[in-house]
């Protein structure tokens, strides 16, 4: 099993650049193909935002600057993906999947469209095999945003968070936080592909985040019928932060890939991420792998 279709959301943001440079690795570890997906913001969706009392000529105008603004930021999305492709060597352009499917080597495309960007993304997730996303922005509301809770928890597939800079090695030295839940276990599955590749695999856990079910030797067990060999060490919570333990336990391995499930509670029938997926998408320095 391998990663052969990659989705890479990209929105204009400074996080983007570092995401395109962590999906260029995804895409020449599994010879790969990305999909670089920008969606913008539809003119139609502004009008019932604008409120009563407004006239027409008045929601025509708003409707025409979001436009501008949309179509500028697409722009620079493009731009961004233009350039990199060209700096990249042993890179193939595909528009279409028989050209991806006969290229030797990674392959790269591009596509624009007009939508609501959570639903056009979370939907489309679900025919790739992983989506990379951008490290949330910093300062942002991880807990607010609605595009990336859509990915975590409507695609149905793995996600890769990149971190801010773009790492120099993946899945070389690979840590999995394993709590016995459904969503580790998930996640752990999600990650056999690198988990088989790489040089090192280290289970971290911890009485403070482990949950009701299987404990981490069976998932050490579990592993080993997929000859992957991984040792099991115990972390602490930093600060009575379990996320902040956790992240100093991978830092401390040296690890390049992070794997563990994302967590939520519903709340007036929102989404708000928990206290450890929270932490880790905030302050990991190295890529994550989220598997609901």
């Amino acid at each position: 099993m391998a990663y052969r279709r990659v989705l890479l959301p990209l929105t204009g943001t400074a996080a983007g650049e570092a995401a395109m440079r962590t999906a260029v690795m995804v895409a020449r570890i599994w010879n790969a193909h990305v999909h670089c997906l920008h969606v913008r913001v539809d003119a139609r969706d502004v009008a019932p935002l604008a409120g009563e009392g407004l006239s027409g000529a008045m929601i025509e105008e708003m409707m025409a600057a979001t436009e501008r603004e949309s179509g500028d930021r697409a722009s620079r999305v493009r731009a961004l993906f233009e350039r990199f492709t060209g700096e990249e060597g042993g890179i193939t352009l595909a528009n279409s999947a028989e050209t991806a499917i006969k290229a030797h080597g990674p392959t790269f495309s591009f596509e624009s469209i007009a939508g609501r960007e959570e639903d056009v993304v979370a939907q489309q997730s679900r025919l790739y095999d992983l989506a990379v996303l951008p490290h949330p922005e910093a300062g942002e509301d991880v807990s607010s945003s609605d595009a990336l809770h859509a990915v975590l928890f409507d695609s149905g597939r793995p996600v890769l968070i990149a971190p801010r800079e773009a790492p120099r090695s993946m899945g070389t030295r690979a840590c999995v936080a394993w709590n016995g839940t459904a969503e580790s276990a998930a996640a752990v599955a999600a990650a056999l592909p690198w988990l088989h590749q790489a040089e090192a695999v280290r289970i971290l856990a911890s009485d403070d985040y482990q949950r009701r079910g299987p404990t981490a030797e069976g998932i050490r067990t579990y592993l080993r019928w997929h000859e992957i060999e991984a040792e099991i060490i115990p972390f602490k919570p930093v600060t009575r932060e379990v996320g902040a333990g956790l992240l100093g336990a991978a830092r401390d391995f040296g690890a390049d890939l992070l794997t563990m499930g994302a967590y939520s509670h519903s709340r007036l029938r929102q989404l708000i991420l928990g206290g450890v997926t929270r932490h880790v998408l905030e302050n990991a320095d190295i890529p994550v792998l989220m598997c609901r």
